[in-house]
């Protein structure tokens, strides 16, 4: 009876997706029966640690301090996507996006929604006027996920202060999870620091600073800047992988 009841008790759990507690819990991905549940990153090795790509049906995390090349992964995940011919989103809180660089990383912008916020000035530094535009974009990032038929949507708050994200309630993320449960779309947000996912995603933690950035050249004013060297940490709610 006891068996009868914990198996039950398990089907439930990995019905919902709250599974990830359990000792007999499934692997993050399974490449062999799961290819088209992943959207790949471009990067062979990133791609290896994640079982194949970003998971579908999912919220996952980007996140890293600037230079760490977080805008780059970003861009070879879209890419990767359009590359297959599917609609891509991405919602720019603070207007960063630069589509030429985009473009020339592969991201096919005719198959691009970008839906634009505020500009980064010293008129939109205010706490008040920030927050306003983290409330806009999230009800954009929400609109674009119920819509449906992209295969990524990614949400860019990476150049939002900390101080304005810890006010979005934690139920927030959880609501944005639920919508893309068990759909064919990768949810993506990106951000100086882990912000949410949900328990089938990734974070992917990205290291900053001079450790990561190539250069050519020894004197400061002769350097030339030759690309990044990207350090992920891949973290998901079953396991983590350096």
């Amino acid at each position: 009876m006891g068996q009868l009841a914990r198996a039950d008790l398990e089907a439930l759990l990995r019905t919902r997706k709250l599974d990830v507690t359990l000792t007999s819990a499934r692997p993050l991905v399974d490449p062999a029966s799961h290819l088209e549940a992943v959207v790949p990153t471009g990067l062979a090795d990133l791609d290896a640690r994640l079982g194949g790509g970003l998971p579908r049906g999912e919220l996952s995390s980007l996140a890293g301090p600037p230079s760490s090349g977080r805008s780059s992964l970003l861009c070879g995940v879209l890419a990767s996507a359009t590359r297959r011919g599917e609609l891509v989103a991405l919602i720019d809180t603070r207007d960063t996006f630069d589509p030429e660089s985009a473009a020339a990383a592969g991201v096919a912008l005719a198959r691009l929604l970008w839906v634009r916020g505020g500009p980064v000035s010293s008129a939109d530094s205010t706490q008040s006027t920030i927050e306003r535009q983290v409330d806009r974009a999230l009800k954009a990032f929400n609109l674009v996920l119920q819509a449906g038929g992209f295969g990524v949507v990614a949400l860019d708050l990476a150049d939002v202060a900390a101080a304005s994200l810890r006010g979005v309630p934690f139920t927030t993320w959880l609501r944005l999870a639920r919508v893309v449960e068990g759909g064919r779309t990768a949810c993506v947000l990106v951000g100086a620091q882990p912000i949410a996912r949900s328990p089938g995603g990734v974070t992917i933690a990205l290291e900053g600073g001079r450790s990561v950035s190539r250069w050519t050249g020894v004197p400061d004013r002769a350097r030339l800047f030759r690309g990044l060297d990207l350090r992920p940490r891949v973290m998901s709610a079953r396991r983590e992988v350096a």
